[in-house]
């Protein structure tokens, strides 16, 4: 199912899923935690969300990658502050946490619909890294 590898990485960098007793959600933020309906996961039906309603990528139930939220926010997603100062640094950090969750090279071996999901996920992670980065892209993205 999860490679040692997988495990070992959310583990040190504190992004164990919640249901796991004494770790850290994957991500949470207050527009995930506002919205009434809740999904459902794809594979088993379970719900996605942690106990306070946190938005995970991965189901807690089947373990399986979830859908990417097209609604989200770069600034959300890459866990920054809705501002122009941004701190790269922190923001290529959680750029390579986010890739090596979600890059398709860890899914070879994933049904097809997790594949597909991990390509939206990873190419979405990519385009909120290259808006937030540069200066200009961050501006613009701010005004839109």
């Amino acid at each position: 199912m999860w490679g040692g590898r997988a495990v070992a990485l959310l583990r040190v960098w504190g992004l164990w899923p919640s249901w796991v007793p004494g770790r850290r959600p994957l991500s949470c933020n207050a527009a995930s935690q506002a919205r009434s309906n809740s999904p459902r996961c794809w594979k088993c039906g379970g719900s996605p969300g942690g106990p306070m309603g946190e938005d995970v990528l991965f189901c807690p139930q089947c373990r399986a990658l979830q859908p990417p939220d097209p609604t989200r926010d770069y600034f959300s997603l890459m866990d920054c502050n809705r501002s122009f100062r941004v701190d790269t640094t922190k923001l290529q950090h959680r750029y390579q946490q986010l890739q090596r969750l979600v890059h398709p090279d860890f899914f070879s071996r994933r049904s097809q619909t997790e594949k597909d999901f991990s390509e939206k996920h990873s190419t979405l992670v990519n385009d909120a890294y290259k808006t937030l980065l540069a200066p200009l892209s961050r501006g613009l993205y701010l005004v839109s």
